[in-house]
């Protein structure tokens, strides 16, 4: 029953009790006559009425008091049960997040796995693509080699012509000889012997000599081979991207900042392009600098570590990383030269040694490059008995201009020919930088060496790949051969150079014509370029009419 209810019922019962109250004491106040109404007693009568109203009133406000307390019973039970529910149904949304969270984590494991195995795809092409260049050359060694042999069988066939002439003089020969006298015949046996024992001495020659080139390239090639073996070259590939960790993705809005400032600060401090995708957890720094990309990986470290990040504080973290850098970059030049027992380099030379190691060259690390011709050089100076310290001397500095040539611009070989001088370097290091280049003569045999070393670390496979700028040459020729058909409009090369679409004029090209094109395009690829896999030529013609309707 409802407490309003109730509360009702008690007061109707209360008023009711009132109303018997006043009506008995009318009755009392009214005289009756004295034959007509019974003596009573009005003062106990008007007693019990008045105790039987207060009863009626506390028996209704027991009814009213127990309907509440049963109503904040019942309210109660409906408020823990509500409580109850609610927690119920929190514990359910709380296991939904977590199944959404697994959920997500799941997808972004699965993205992962398949750019992982999309990567792998791309190597494999790859690797398919240089096998099919391996094998065409394979097929061009093949046709020279028969080439070869079906000159060597003419030459043979000339040879054996010449023995038959030969044969047909000394029959001739003979003959004559049988009309000679003793002495004549003594003079011209003579005679032959000396020839042909000069015929056999210089056979002779000919032999030993080959026999001591070839002894002495088997020496080269096992003095190269041990000092190859000796060495455990490191592969270090520095591409345009680095990755930096974040604690959590909230990170990302931090470094963002209000309307961009922050970001826009760091990459105006640091010369480096922040990318912030939707990658979990990770922000990637780009740029074609090495330097650049190390300063500005270290400062974001230290703004993530430091939790302050805005443009005051950006500037004031990367002012000291670029102070510490220098100073790392000395270190790590001390330690090279330290590394490879070279104590006596000038000290001034230890921050351009460093600074190699921020260079690149054809994706190859110029620093491990410079080591491992100082290694390849020492140890091929050590099996020959020359001065290995030179030659590993000579071997780390012969790139050294390549620290600054970006910087101050010109070829990196006199930039290297000048720091070496002003720092005092012998002239078997300035030889060095110049002949690995053949811009001089090699004067010194450890200089011979380091030459061989650089040229054996360079072609080492995995070192080097093919640049930027090869690449757009490649193109670009691409797209010069075909533009230079007649009734070519325009061209383009497009999916990294594999296919080539090109646009011809409908007046000047027929159906016909567009099919011989595309076969003396693909001809002329064929004859003037070398690519990887193959190229497919895709010749549109296209015929519009235009009107409008007014």
């Amino acid at each position: 029953m409802e407490p309003t209810v109730l509360i009702g019922i008690g007061v109707g019962i209360l008023l009711g009790a009132i109303v018997i109250f006043f009506l008995l004491r009318g009755k009392k106040e009214t005289p009756q006559p004295a034959s007509a109404v019974p003596q009573i007693d009005v003062e106990q009568e008007i007693k019990k009425a008045e105790e039987e109203a207060f009863r009626l009133v506390r028996e209704a406000q027991e009814k009213a008091e127990k309907a509440l307390r049963e109503a904040d019973e019942k309210a109660q039970r409906i408020i823990e049960q509500a409580k109850q529910e609610a927690e119920r149904l929190r514990r359910e949304l709380e296991e939904k997040r977590k199944e959404l969270k697994e959920f997500e984590e799941n997808l972004y494991s699965k993205e992962r796995q398949l750019e992982r195995k999309w990567e792998t795809i791309e190597r494999r092409e790859e690797e398919i693509y240089r096998r099919e260049k391996e094998a065409r050359e394979f097929e061009r060694q093949v046709e020279a080699k028969r080439k070869e042999i079906l000159e060597l069988e003419e030459k043979l066939t000339k040879e054996q012509e010449e023995i038959r002439k030969i044969k047909e003089q000394e029959l001739l020969e003979l003959q004559r000889i049988a009309s000679l006298t003793l002495e004549e015949a003594r003079e011209e046996l003579m005679k032959r012997v000396e020839e042909e024992a000069k015929l056999e001495a210089v056979k002779l020659m000919k032999k030993i000599e080959e026999e001591a080139k070839e002894k002495a390239e088997l020496e080269a090639k096992r003095i190269v081979t041990t000092a190859v073996q000796r060495i455990a070259p490191q592969i270090a590939i520095n591409y345009t991207t680095t990755s930096v960790e974040l604690p959590s993705n909230e990170f990302k809005g931090r470094i963002i900042g209000r309307e961009g400032r922050n970001i826009r600060t760091f990459e105006l401090l640091t010369g480096v392009d922040l990318i912030i995708d939707d990658t979990p957890d990770v922000v990637t720094i780009s740029s074609f600098d090495p330097l650049r990309r190390e300063i500005a990986k270290e400062a974001l470290e230290r703004l993530i570590e430091d939790g302050r990040i805005h443009p005051a504080r950006i500037e004031e973290i990367v002012d000291e990383v670029k102070k510490e850098m220098d100073e790392k970059i000395r270190k790590m030049g001390e330690e090279t030269a330290f590394e490879l027992e070279l104590h006596d380099i000038n000290p001034g030379l230890y921050y351009y040694i460093g600074k190699l190691y921020f260079r690149t060259s054809y994706s190859q690390n110029v620093l491990l490059h410079s080591k491992e011709v100082a290694y390849l050089a020492g140890l091929m100076a050590e099996e020959l008995g020359l001065d290995a310290k030179l030659a590993r001397r000579a071997g780390l500095l012969h790139d050294i201009g390549k620290a600054v040539s970006h910087e101050l611009g010109g070829s990196h070989t006199d930039i290297g020919v000048e720091l070496c001088r002003k720092y005092g370097e012998p002239e078997a290091v300035i030889n060095a930088i110049k002949a690995h280049h053949e811009e001089e003569p090699v004067k010194y045999p450890e200089v011979a060496l380091v030459c061989a070393a650089d040229a054996l670390s360079a072609a080492r496979p995995g070192a080097r790949r093919e640049t930027l700028e090869a690449y757009l040459k490649r193109l670009e020729k691409l797209e010069e051969i075909v533009k230079s058909f007649n009734g070519v409009a325009n061209a383009y090369a497009v999916q990294a150079g594999r296919e080539v679409r090109v646009i011809v004029n409908p007046e000047e090209i027929s159906d016909e014509d567009a099919y011989l094109l595309s076969k003396e395009i693909a001809k002329r690829i064929e004859e003037e370029m070398d690519y990887p896999g193959q190229i497919k030529v895709v010749v549109i013609r296209e015929l519009r009419h235009v009107e409008y309707a007014k």
